[in-house]
């Protein structure tokens, strides 16, 4: 069997000796920074408090409001949360997790197994799992032998990867707050909820009861929505705001210069012009594939993202396994193969045009990056309208599938390929923008033969093949590059900031100096 407790985690066979916790990752530190006030700019309104829905506009409280079962290092090593230790079977059919006792949720319910339970029937059901959904697809059933134990059992067996990128996934929501956790957090994160102005920010306080020794550093943190990356930065110079999360990286590369602290965590993003195939010419398998010849990467990179990133043809970041360089070239911006797969369409002129892109106005490099598209389309006589919409009205847009074709970042992009399918545009049952049954079954089969290679590595290399191939077929979500997301530009009064493996914000490390 493989254990994992706070001493060891075995990794291939090999026993290691595990680093030192995230939660105490900066004891030198800690110790000799002071509390009170933080105060962060982020450039998006939140869209709930569920910490199953994993989206980028959710990023800066998932994990001050709730903690995973394990973490993970910067690295990708994991380290006990509130799981202590956890055993995988020997044929990788089940995963057993002892949890952390002395744990309490914010309502002063102690944590025990049956909200795990709980997290985990919520995360099955297809109309509430969110971006958790997909990830359970693996899971056959679970139990709870007593208070302190979890056992998950697998339809098939299940790579020791996959297993551990479920369990980080897995964010313990309190039993009696599943119901409510959209507009009530119920987690058991070292900040609560005190008070939420919606479109304008949220106050946090310093949970008293929070299990990690001496975190959180400061008491109170306030987060402030700024409807413009400018307005965020001329508030960090002008004294008024501690750190920017989440701002853009042209920004960030500016404030760098002028002397501010700039730290970019290893979970990158990978932009993708998302398709609405079930919507007017996008149902043209032709017409869609046009768009992987469409995107000028290299310029949407340098305009959107000030050269920050990589550009990609493919939804993985270097450090996946399924990554493969040769699709950059091979699918490069080429306005003549654009054309020829436009004709072999066989839609006409009006046809072509009849859809506009929905943009997220309230983000300059989503803004830039639509215009690059939208001159593109008109160098091959395909003139679109740009939607633009601020706020809670694109994010309505985005998430509920109210588009023809939009720009939206994904995740999970370093961690094992199937994970993919926790975003929207990739989802394989229950997608909010494709709907069910899912038009693309191939993409289906290709998610269920990645989730099913356990042997050997020609059958794992082959499944990613085969899944690559499928996408650029596919051809209904196509990537422009990867780009740095949670960026945290910092005044120099700040010091304490823990990195995230998704580059979500993590506070309770930070204090000043």
């Amino acid at each position: 069997m493989t254990t994992v407790s706070r001493r060891q985690f075995c990794m291939g066979g090999i026993a290691l000796a595990a680093a030192a916790p995230l939660a105490i990752s900066l004891p030198a530190v800690a110790q000799q920074l002071k509390g009170g006030t933080l105060r962060v700019a982020v450039l998006s309104e939140l869209a709930n408090y569920d910490p199953q829905q994993l989206s980028t506009v959710n990023f800066h409280v998932i994990k001050n409001l709730y903690d995973s079962l394990i973490e993970y290092t910067p690295e990708g090593k994991p380290e006990p949360s509130l799981a202590t230790e956890w055993t995988i079977a020997p044929d990788k059919t089940s995963v057993s997790v002892k949890l952390r006792d002395g744990v309490t949720f914010h309502s002063g319910t102690p944590f025990k197994a049956d909200s795990v339970l709980a997290t985990l029937q919520k995360g099955a059901d297809p109309k509430r799992g969110k971006n958790v959904f997909s990830t359970m697809s693996i899971v056959k059933d679970w139990s709870a032998p007593d208070d302190r134990t979890v056992v998950i059992n697998f339809k098939a067996p299940v790579p020791e990867r996959q297993i551990l990128d479920l369990l980080q996934f897995l964010i313990p929501i309190e039993a009696k707050g599943i119901d409510t956790v959209e507009t009530v957090p119920a987690g058991t994160g070292p900040f609560t909820l005190v008070s939420r102005a919606v479109g304008q920010g949220l106050r946090l306080k310093a949970n008293p009861n929070y299990w990690r020794e001496k975190q959180p550093i400061v008491q109170d943190l306030v987060f402030t929505v700024f409807s413009e990356d400018a307005a965020a930065s001329a508030a960090l110079e002008s004294g008024a705001v501690d750190i920017i999360y989440n701002g853009s990286s042209r920004s960030a590369v500016r404030l760098k210069s002028a002397g501010y602290q700039v730290f970019s965590g290893p979970g990158k993003l990978v932009q993708v012009f998302r398709i609405n195939s079930t919507r007017g010419p996008f149902r043209n398998k032709s017409y869609r594939q046009a768009f992987n010849h469409l995107m000028d990467r290299a310029g949407i990179l340098r305009v959107g993202y000030a050269g920050m990133g990589e550009v990609v043809a493919q939804p993985w970041a270097p450090a996946s396994p399924a990554f493969d360089a040769s699709y950059t070239k091979t699918y490069a911006y080429d306005l003549d193969k654009a054309k020829a797969l436009l004709a072999a369409s066989g839609l006409s002129a009006a046809e072509m045009k009849d859809w506009k892109m929905l943009v997220n106005g309230s983000d300059e490099a989503s803004v830039q990056i639509s215009q690059i598209v939208q001159a593109s389309l008109g160098k091959v006589g395909i003139p679109i309208e740009l939607d633009i919409r601020q706020g809670a009205e694109f994010v309505s847009a985005l998430l509920g599938g109210d588009f023809a074709a939009v720009f939206g970042a994904v995740g999970n992009v370093q961690k094992f390929p199937s994970r993919l399918t926790t975003n929207s545009i990739y989802r394989t049952s229950q997608n909010p923008i494709l709907k069910d049954p899912h038009p693309h079954p191939t993409y289906v089969a290709a998610i269920a033969k990645v989730d099913g290679a356990s042997g050997g590595a020609a059958e794992v290399k082959a499944s990613y093949d085969n899944l690559n191939k499928v996408l650029v077929d596919e051809a209904f979500a196509i990537p422009t590059n990867s780009y740095e997301v949670g960026l945290i530009v910092a005044s120099d009064k700040v010091a304490g900031v823990t990195l995230e493996i998704d580059n979500l914000f993590v506070a309770r490390t930070i204090g000043f100096k």
